[in-house]
């Protein structure tokens, strides 16, 4: 095991693109504190739910162990026996008292407890200290991992005031290896932040009334290392044996039958309507203005990786029932997944007799699919939601480029196909159907899914038009339809019901230049050269209570 204090502690920006990987459900596991997900040498996964680490005294001897509430029982488990697995869905916004009181930095880090805890699944590890008869003292006695671990207190009711956050312990040089666990307090919950993705082995010394025990935790963080190969504990434990192994674990992926798709699973990636020799094209643009390509729909396969299943939080019912999973891709940009917007910035507000109506005529998969945004006061505005009857339509202006919520209600393939038309300045009509398709979670492997209509036996349609819907539809022009969005909040559309002008964006003239009010990792304006800054969407309640976005401050 490596000295506590290490020479560097230079951050791995690398690690916050998140590896497409195995999970432990595709291995044959299950997840939870049942007991049933088991790791190597026959440790216990933890990947979800309430555990509290708990000194207690047994015998007149001081033990730490885990007191395991992901069951309909407690279980107490030893911590040199499971494994503490945070998803790569635990990665989330840093804030900057945090990093300064743990010696990291403020980008992204996988975090237990942190803000977003009550939206995702992840376990949830608390202190206990009402079992030792006593205070106390709890060390970081030794430590092993890829980068920084620590632990802090930081609140959103200390963020108000502008409060520092709390080190209780961590492995920066900066930071202290020791805290007192108050005998009175039943659950304590600080942050748990690690900065890379890997395994870590934390060794803690408990110590009360003269008694002291010393238990070494395996943390699997992310998703590049399958949490059921790794041995528990300080990493002694024998492995298990062939015969011990897991059924239906995962074998090699079958080779596709169809030329390979493009797979897109991360970053930033437009559907556009383009102008081509006097008709429309609906294509998508991967990549930002300098740096991007052009596909066309039935070339890729959009593939919603793990880190993107979420909790539905309360408000949300059009989703489902609060607390059910989705798998959802923010308005904002998160490191690790797909960022899918909307682009018109190839026509010029004056190229069209009104705006570019995008159409969505039916979907099929598993499940359903929803995109909407917030208004000025938190409250979601649907836009497209298959859920209840299709075709639904949400209409751009020319010049514009926009992100909304999208949200997928259950795993595997699905697909959407779209009708994407304008009326041009000259009273041609034109559009452009398409099919795109996408691979939800890791069930399914994105390179073996057919791009397009795709012909799956399993994908039944969850919503399709109505006979009277037509396939080239007019664009009623709204003088006040500039397509333009408030700095503060998405504005609701003024025009028909059937029109959607919400979610970030950026609008452009005449001339296709566009000033950006989305926030992100990528630059994706009309024209780079114009773009103003970035601007946070305002109370983002649900899309923002989800995806909590703040703009980092500097501690005093």
């Amino acid at each position: 095991m490596r000295a506590l204090t290490r020479g560097g502690r230079a951050f791995t920006a690398a690690a916050l693109a998140a590896a497409t990987a195995v999970l432990v459900g595709a291995a044959g596991l299950v997840a939870g504190g049942s007991g049933d997900a088991r790791a190597a040498g026959g440790a216990v996964v933890l990947d979800e739910g309430e555990l509290d680490f708990t000194p207690r005294l047994a015998d007149g001897k001081l033990e730490l162990q885990i007191d395991d509430r992901t069951g309909d029982t407690t279980v107490v488990r030893e911590p040199s026996q499971v494994v503490l697995h945070a998803p790569a869905s635990s990665l989330q916004y840093t804030p900057d008292p945090v990093a300064t009181a743990l010696g990291t930095t403020n980008m992204d880090s996988w975090q237990l407890n942190g803000w977003e805890a009550e939206n995702i699944f992840a376990p949830e590890p608390g202190w206990n200290g009402s079992e030792a008869g006593g205070d106390i003292e709890v060390s970081l006695s030794g430590y092993d991992g890829p980068d920084i671990f620590g632990m802090a207190a930081y609140t959103r009711e200390t963020d108000s005031v502008n409060g520092p956050a709390t080190a209780y312990l961590g492995s920066a040089e900066s930071v202290q290896r020791t805290f007192t666990l108050s005998g009175d307090e039943e659950r304590l919950l600080p942050i748990w932040q690690f900065t890379a993705e890997g395994v870590y082995r934390l060794t803690f010394t408990v110590t009360s009334g003269g008694s002291s025990d010393t238990e070494t935790l395996a943390v699997v963080v992310g998703d590049d290392v399958d949490p059921a190969g790794v041995l528990p504990g300080d990493g002694s434990t024998p492995t298990a044996s062939p015969t011990d192994a897991p059924t239906g674990s995962a074998t090699a992926s079958p080779s596709p039958t169809v030329p390979a798709a493009h797979v897109i699973a991360e970053g930033h990636v437009d559907l556009a309507a383009r102008p081509t020799d006097g008709d429309l094209e609906f294509q998508l643009k991967e990549g930002t203005e300098l740096n991007h390509e052009w596909y066309e729909p039935g070339e890729i396969v959009m593939h919603v990786r793990p880190a993107a299943k979420r909790k539905i939080p309360e408000g949300y019912e059009f989703l489902g029932t609060p607390g059910d999973a989705v798998w959802w891709l923010p308005l904002q940009q998160n490191a690790g997944i797909v960022w899918p917007g909307w682009n018109t910035t190839e026509y010029a507000k004056a190229d069209l007799d009104g705006r570019v109506s995008f159409r969505l005529d039916s979907v099929q998969g598993p499940g359903n699919f929803a995109m909407f945004y917030n208004d000025a006061m938190g409250v979601p505005v649907v836009s497209l939601n298959s859920g209840d009857g299709l075709p639904d339509t949400h209409t751009l202006g020319g010049g514009t480029h926009s992100h909304f919520d999208w949200v997928f209600s259950a795993e595997g393939v699905y697909r959407t196909t779209f009708t994407v038309s304008a009326t041009l300045a000259d009273g041609t009509k034109v559009s452009d159907t398409e099919t795109i398709a996408w691979v939800v979670g890791d069930d399914t492997d994105p390179s073996t899914v057919t791009p397009g209509e795709g012909d799956e036996p399993t994908a039944t349609p969850t919503a399709t038009p109505s006979e009277s819907a037509s396939q080239t539809p007019t664009v009623t022009p709204s003088v006040s339809a500039s397509g333009s969005a408030s700095a503060s909040a998405p504005a609701t559309d003024p025009g028909t019901a059937s029109s959607g002008s919400g979610g970030t964006s950026s609008t452009g003239g005449s001339g296709g230049s566009g000033t950006s009010t989305a926030g992100g990792l990528a630059s994706t304006g009309a024209q780079v050269a114009v773009i103003a800054g970035v601007a946070v969407v305002a109370l983002l309640v649900g899309g923002g209570a989800v995806f909590f976005v703040r703009s980092r401050r500097t501690a005093q």
